[in-house]
């Protein structure tokens, strides 16, 4: 045969050249104990191991696929085997494994299927009870899915059969692993400046505030970014189902969810956590994301004191996210009238910002809206900068303008008394893209 190597023709027996190696290595090795080497010194027993196993094969492998299988190996061993390399890429934004045999990651705001494969739905599955592992938590029959947080900050979903009807599942969004900076998010054209300045004095001037958007359209990003205009003197409190805002403020009181154990018990949901951060006398609440009846108690909040706070809603429209509220409060099962929530609405939220994800991956601030009040029980709102989809380049690029308009007198006077004065000339800027 050869010397060309026979593993670029079969992928499967370079697969099972790996799991013959790495078996071998178990049944000689104290793998617990192994694990406290260093990779170089496991790197050594890999070949010795993967010698021998050539020689009695009479198997002609080059000494490129022989250090690839080595890393294979060693990612399995100290990582997580396939999804190792997709780790290390600062660029992939999320990990998607819908099969063992199909694994996809965004990139940029685009979806691409990789060539990365499992070996089959045991080893999938293995890799995801070390991952949850190494978290303290479960994955089996009995607890078949599982939302977590990894200790870099990723935040993790797997689900395994019987409700993942294909075979194992896992999902890794890597936010921690590198927040955007204000510049970043001007350079990726997410919003202008001018938006940038206006809602920074708007933060400043501790408006309340509701970000918008669809899955993946940077709403919690976007919180940071606003999160960085809160002057440094102000106590915070955070509350996050999965922790991921990450605030460079000193005086800063991180709170997270806690799920069912397996009787089904001790549960500590957003609302009894709103209802502990009062408490810690806070000068604003950063509530990750509305999805229940905490959104009754964080109204109350911006409206008795606590004025400054910002939350996110899952909505498509600035409409929807105050008809996605208004469904959310009904959650707290105090049977209030649609009348009174939607008053409540309309005096204490100020502002509403809607991001989106479009066609060409892009993120965009679409709608920074003031919420002017209640009109035959409809909420109004005033647009005072949009971005204006005009068409798509040949490219696919997403073509458009940021445009600004003149908020209210009232919104004007408002900023002007909290002292962050804003000129009118900021809401004549347009940006063509």
């Amino acid at each position: 045969m050869s010397r060309v190597s026979i593993f670029s023709q079969n992928q499967e027996r370079f697969a099972s050249l790996k799991t013959r190696v790495h078996q071998k290595l178990l049944s000689v090795l104290n793998m617990d104990a192994v694990k406290a080497e260093s990779r170089q010194e496991l790197r050594r027993e890999v070949q010795s191991v993967l010698e021998k196993i050539l020689r009695e094969d009479h198997l002609p492998i080059s000494m490129t696929e022989r250090n690839r299988l080595a890393e294979e190996i060693l990612d399995e061993v100290f990582g997580l085997g396939p999804l190792e390399p997709l780790l290390k890429d600062p660029t992939i934004s999320d990990i998607l494994v819908n099969t063992h045999k199909h694994v996809y990651i965004e990139r940029h705001g685009k979806l691409i299927e990789t060539s990365i494969r499992f070996q089959n739905d045991r080893h999938l599955l293995h890799i995801i009870e070390k991952i949850v592992s190494s978290v303290g938590r479960r994955i089996d029959e009995s607890v078949p899915l599982v939302d977590a947080r990894l200790q870099d900050g990723s935040r993790v979903n797997a689900i395994i059969p019987p409700l993942a009807v294909d075979g194992p599942s896992l999902s890794i969004r890597r936010f921690g692993r590198k927040v955007l900076t204000n510049e970043e998010l001007l350079r990726n054209q997410t919003l202008t400046p001018s938006i940038m300045t206006f809602l920074a004095a708007c933060v400043e001037a501790r408006f309340n505030m509701v970000i918008s958007g669809g899955t993946g359209s940077g709403k919690t990003t976007f919180l940071n970014c606003l999160s960085r205009f809160i002057p440094e003197h102000e106590r915070v409190v955070t509350i996050e189902d999965t922790a991921e805002l990450q605030l460079q403020l000193d005086d800063v009181v991180r709170m997270e969810t806690r799920p069912p154990n397996i009787e089904g018990k001790g549960a500590i949901t957003q609302r009894q956590l709103l209802m502990t951060a009062l408490r810690l006398r806070p000068d604003r609440i950063l509530l990750g994301e509305a999805r229940g009846g905490e959104a009754l108690d964080m109204l109350q909040a911006m409206g008795t004191g606590v004025e400054g706070s910002m939350t996110t809603v899952h909505a498509n429209s600035p409409a929807d996210a105050f008809s996605r509220l208004e469904t959310m409060v009904m959650m707290a099962k105090l049977d209030l009238p649609s009348r009174f929530i939607r008053q409540q609405m309309a005096s204490v939220i100020h502002l509403l910002v809607q991001t989106a994800r479009l066609s060409d991956g892009t993120r965009k601030v679409t709608h920074v809206a003031e919420v002017t009040g209640l009109n035959d029980l409809n909420i109004q709102v005033r647009d005072i900068f949009i971005f204006d989809q005009t068409g798509v380049a040949e490219d696919g690029r997403v073509l458009g303008r940021f445009q600004g308009t003149m908020p209210s007198a009232e919104f004007m006077e408002r900023l002007r008394l909290s002292g962050t004065p804003v000129s009118p000339e900021v809401f004549d800027e347009v940006v063509t893209i």
